[in-house]
C-alpha cells in the first residue's frame, strides 16, 4: 500500500484513491483540477488552507489502509 507524506503531490493523493478527495474538500481544497494541484505538496496546500498536515495525512493513510488501497 502507498502512504501519503507531507511531500506527496495533491494529484498523486487523488490518483492513489479517488475517494481521498473528500478529505481535501473537508479542509477547503476544492480546486483539485487546478494547476497548483499538479505541483503542490500536501504540506504546501495545508499551509495555504490553514489545515494541519499531520492530521490530514493520518486521516488519508488510515482510510487507505482500511480500504486496502
Amino acid at each position: 500500500m502507498n502512504k501519503v507524506t507531507k511531500d506527496t503531490i495533491i494529484n498523486d493523493v487523488v490518483m492513489m484513491n479517488p475517494d481521498n478527495a473528500k478529505f481535501l474538500f473537508e479542509i477547503g481544497m476544492h480546486c483539485l483540477g487546478c494547476p497548483s494541484a499538479a505541483g503542490e505538496t500536501l504540506e504546501e496546500a495545508c499551509m495555504v488552507h490553514g489545515a494541519n498536515v499531520d492530521e490530514l495525512i493520518e486521516k488519508i493513510n488510515s482510510f487507505m489502509e482500511k480500504e486496502g488501497k
